[in-house]
């Protein structure tokens, strides 16, 4: 039977159930004579007549019997199934995967993220640090975290923090033994402590901007790390000069743990923001994490 049909099987199930054209045809929403003729067309295809019709009555002949028994507990696993699938969507459910860098994995997603989780206990969140520039498709990660110049151009994304600045410190104990820089070439001079990413085949290379004049900088130390965190902790330690970001940095700054040097080089980057592919079909989970995330000033 072609699947076009199915709607005359429901007819006749409706019918056949409440025994009756006028209430069936109530519950469906359907006329009476729609409904006849559903029943009707469906008995003239299959050659067998189904119903026996009185003034007073409907009831299934020996035939329409058999039918009954056969497709109504089949559409009532289907509605049954449609109604869970329907109820799952409704809460959300399931593991949304997200790469990050350890910055934003601890001051934007966990501090958001912890807020939801309690309400949503079938929702479950796979963070994964990687400070490099992880391929969400070819990694299966449902949403990735970048700064927006980062993103491609075939994703959705959708801000998350504002625009952040990169500041280069030093502490205290460390820029009196050493000759302040004024310039970004100074850096040569100067212990610095690199951040190594293994997108970039190496150690990055600090970009610094002036008004509309950017420089690239590759600078040299006697400590480097993968991670943005150890090296606050040894800048603060007067190991060395460190590009951080400025949330990062400010709380020391304020206690007098670090200094802000060439502050006229300090680039502002067009702040993180969560994306993920367009062919990404969407979920309940995954919208409501997405919203939990995004920047509300």
């Amino acid at each position: 039977m072609p699947r076009e049909n199915f709607s005359d099987l429901f007819a006749f199930l409706a019918v056949a159930r409440e025994q009756s054209f006028t209430r069936a045809a109530a519950q469906l929403g359907l006329s009476q004579s729609a409904l006849s003729h559903a029943v009707r067309a469906l008995e003239s295809r299959l050659g067998v007549r189904l119903l026996t019709r009185t003034t007073r009555s409907v009831s299934p002949t020996e035939a329409g019997e058999r039918l009954l028994a056969t497709i109504a507990p089949r559409f009532e696993e289907i509605e049954t199934e449609l109604a869970m699938l329907k109820e799952q969507q409704a809460k959300p459910a399931g593991t949304i995967r997200i790469t990050s860098s350890d910055h934003a994995a601890n001051t934007i997603l966990w501090p958001k993220l912890q807020k939801i989780l309690p309400l949503y206990p079938d929702l479950k969140i796979d963070i994964f640090i990687d400070n490099g520039l992880s391929n969400i498709v070819s990694e299966r990660y449902d949403l990735g975290v970048r700064f927006l110049d980062q993103v491609e151009m075939d994703m959705i994304a959708a801000r998350i923090a504002p625009d952040s600045r990169m500041l280069i410190v030093g502490a205290p104990s460390y820029l009196t033994k050493r000759q302040r820089p004024k310039n970004p070439q100074d850096l040569a001079h100067h212990n610095c402590i690199n951040m190594r990413l293994a997108t970039y085949g190496g150690n990055y290379a600090w970009e610094l901007q002036k008004g509309k004049k950017e420089l690239k900088v590759r600078v040299e130390g006697q400590l480097t790390f993968n991670s943005i965190y150890p090296i606050v902790d040894a800048a603060v330690a007067g190991l060395g000069l460190g590009f951080v970001p400025e949330d990062l940095a400010r709380p020391h700054i304020a206690a007098g743990r670090l200094q802000w040097v060439l502050k006229d080089w300090s680039p502002t980057w067009p702040g993180f923001h969560v994306y993920y592919t367009s062919r990404r079909q969407s979920s309940r989970a995954l919208a409501v994490v997405i919203d939990a995330l995004r920047y509300r000033p």
